[in-house]
C-alpha cells in the first residue's frame, strides 16, 4: 500500500474494512470516487492469505456490471496484492474462453467475472461454485439498470448460503433496498454520504444552447478551458459517432467508446486514453461507472442524461481522491424537465454559465419549449401547430360533416314525446306513410338523392339477363366437384357369397361321403 500511493483511508474504506475483516455482511452506500473498490478488495485479501484455492472451484467472487469495471479491479487487485501470490481469474465477455478456462483449471482465489460470462461457463460444467466463501456485489444500482439482477439472483442461489455478502451501491433506490434484504444476513449498514450527491472537489456549470449550436458551444467550451482530458457522454451511441467524427475533423486528439465497438477496440481505445495518447475520449454511459482515470481534469455531459443518476456517476469520473474536477453540461430548451430532474436529486442548483459567441437562451424560451413539448410535437403558443386537440376536434367534424349531434338530440327527444302521447292506434298505411315524410321534412335543406329507378341504366332487364347467360354460356359446363356426384367405384357391385344348403341329419358328414365316393370309384 505505501508503494501504491495510499497514506490515509477514505471515510468508506475506514468503515467497511473492519467489518469486513470480522466476517459480517456490508451494505455499503458511498458516492462515486470514494473508494469503494480499495473497501472491499484490501480486506479479501488479507482474509484469503491463508490458504489456497482448488482447481475449477475459486474461493471468492466479484461481480461487476460492465467489462471494464472488471477489468479495473482486476488491475487494483494485482497492484495490492503485489506480495502476497494470489491468484485471479477474469471473466468477461469477447475474450476468448480457452484462456479463461485454463485460468480456471488452475484454481483461483479471486473471480472476478460478470454475470453473463460466468453462467456460461457454469452451465458448461468449468466451474464450481461450492468453495466460494466471499460474495461482493458491485455497482448494484448499475447491474438494475443494466438487466442483469436475474442472472444475479441465479448466481446467488447456486452459491452456499453460508458466506459472506459485501452489496455495494452508489445510490439505494428502493428497488436495491430490497435486493440487499435478499441478498445479505444481518448487514452492517454503511453510508458516509447522502446517496446521489456530487462530491464538493467538482466545479460544475450548465449552458443552456440551441441545438444547433451545442458542436460548436463544446469546441469553444474545449478551448477556453484549461483541458488536460476529458470525457464527453452522449446518450446515445450513434450521436456518440457523430460527435467523434466531427471534433476529429476539426483537429481534436479525440476517440470513441461505447457499448456496440469490439472488445479488443473498446480496451485499445481506453489504454490509450489512459496513457495520455488520446486528449478526448466521447463516450456513451458504458464508461460512467467506476472507470478511475487518474487526473481526469473535465467531464463534459453533451447530452442531458435521461436518468438524473446517471449524472452523478458520469461527472464522479473526475475530481477523484480529492483531486479538483470541472463538470460542464450542455442543454437545449428541451431538456429543462430534464435538468430540473437532476437538481431535484442533488438537491443543490446547477450553476448557470455562458459562451462568449452564441446567443443565450432565456428562461421564457425554456419555460416555453417545456410547454411546447407537453403539448406534442410541432405545437405552438400560437396555436397553429397544436396538433393534439384541434387534429381530433377536426376529425370528429370531418367524420360526421359538423351535424351528426343535432340527429343524435333529436332521436333522443323523440321517446320521450312518444312516451307523453297517448297510445297510438294500429299502424296502418297513413302513419307509415307520415313517418318515412318526416326525415324528408328534415333534410329537406340537404340534396335529393336520386331514386334508384330513375338512374340511367345502360341495358333493360331482359338484355342484361341475356347478357349474363351468354357469359354464363362461354365459360363452358359448370365444373362439378365431390359432393355433385356419386364416385363411380361407390356403384360397383359387391358379389354376395352364396349360402350352403342345409344337409339332412342322417346323411353322412361331407369328409365321409367324399371318401365313400373314393372307395366306388
Amino acid at each position: 500500500m505505501e508503494e501504491a500511493g495510499y497514506v490515509h483511508p477514505t471515510p468508506i474504506q475506514e468503515q467497511a474494512i473492519p467489518i469486513v475483516l470480522m466476517g459480517r455482511d456490508v451494505l455499503g452506500c458511498a458516492q462515486t470516487g470514494t473508494g469503494k473498490t480499495a473497501s472491499f478488495t484490501l480486506p479479501m485479501m488479507d482474509i484469503l492469505a491463508g490458504s489456497r484455492a482448488k482447481a475449477r472451484m475459486p474461493r471468492s467472487l466479484i461481480l461487476e456490471p460492465t467489462r471494464e469495471l472488471a477489468l479495473q479491479v482486476a488491475e487494483q487487485f494485482v497492484k495490492y496484492g503485489k506480495y502476497l501470490g494470489l491468484t485471479h481469474a477474469l471473466l468477461i465477455g469477447g475474450e476468448s474462453m480457452d484462456e479463461q478456462k485454463q485460468a480456471l483449471e488452475k484454481g483461483v482465489d479471486v473471480l472476478i467475472a460478470t454475470p453473463g460470462r460466468l453462467l456460461d461457463l457454469f452451465e458448461r460444467g468449468r466451474i464450481l461454485m461450492a468453495d466460494v466463501k466471499i460474495l461482493v456485489i458491485d455497482e448494484a444500482d448499475r447491474m438494475l439498470d443494466m438487466g442483469f439482477i436475474p442472472d444475479v439472483e441465479r448466481i446467488v442461489s447456486i452459491i452456499p448460503p453460508l458466506r459472506q455478502t459485501l452489496f455495494f451501491s452508489a445510490t439505494m433506490a428502493p428497488e436495491i433496498r430490497r435486493l440487499a434484504d435478499a441478498f445479505l444476513s444481518n448487514p452492517k449498514e454503511i453510508t458516509v454520504s447522502r446517496p446521489a450527491t456530487v462530491a464538493t472537489t467538482i466545479t460544475t456549470g450548465l449552458l443552456f444552447v440551441q441545438e444547433m449550436d451545442k458542436r460548436e458551444a463544446l469546441r469553444r467550451l474545449i478551448k477556453r478551458e484549461d483541458v488536460q482530458n476529458a470525457l464527453i457522454f452522449c446518450n446515445r451511441k450513434r450521436d456518440v459517432d457523430i460527435l467523434y467524427k466531427s471534433l476529429k475533423k476539426h483537429g481534436f486528439s479525440v476517440g470513441a467508446l461505447h457499448g456496440d465497438m469490439d472488445q479488443s477496440a473498446r480496451f485499445a481505445t481506453l489504454n490509450a486514453f489512459k496513457a495520455n495518447e488520446i486528449r478526448l475520449l466521447v463516450c456513451s454511459d458504458v464508461a460512467a461507472r467506476g472507470l478511475d482515470i487518474g487526473g481526469l481534469s473535465h467531464v463534459f455531459n453533451f447530452d442531458v442524461p435521461f436518468h438524473a443518476e446517471d449524472y452523478v456517476h458520469r461527472i464522479g469520473r473526475t475530481g477523484r481522491a480529492g483531486r479538483e474536477g470541472h463538470a460542464y453540461t450542455l442543454a437545449t430548451p428541451e431538456d429543462g424537465k430534464l435538468v430540473q430532474a437532476v437538481e431535484k436529486l442533488t438537491n443543490a442548483a446547477i450553476p448557470r454559465m455562458q459562451v462568449d459567441g452564441l446567443a443565450a437562451v432565456t428562461e421564457e424560451e425554456i419555460a416555453e419549449a417545456g410547454t411546447r413539448r407537453r403539448g406534442g410535437r410541432g405545437a405552438r403558443p400560437d396555436g397553429r401547430g397544436e396538433r393534439g386537440s384541434r387534429d381530433r376536434d377536426r376529425g370528429r367534424e370531418g367524420r360526421t360533416g359538423g351535424r351528426r349531434d343535432e340527429p343524435r338530440r333529436e332521436r333522443s327527444e323523440e321517446p320521450r314525446r312518444e312516451r307523453d302521447d297517448p297510445p297510438r292506434r294500429d299502424r296502418d298505411d297513413a302513419p307509415r306513410r307520415e313517418r318515412a315524410e318526416e326525415p324528408r321534412r328534415e333534410r329537406a335543406d340537404e340534396p335529393r338523392r336520386e331514386a334508384r329507378d330513375d338512374r340511367p341504366r345502360d341495358r333493360a332487364p331482359r338484355e342484361r339477363d341475356e347478357h349474363r347467360r351468354r357469359d354464363r354460356d362461354d365459360l363452358g359446363p359448370p365444373v362439378r366437384g365431390f359432393g355433385d356426384d356419386v364416385p363411380a367405384f361407390m356403384l360397383i357391385p359387391i358379389p354376395r357369397p352364396k349360402k350352403r344348403a342345409e344337409a339332412p341329419a342322417d346323411s353322412p358328414a361331407p369328409e365321409a361321403a367324399e371318401g365313400g365316393a373314393a372307395e366306388a370309384a
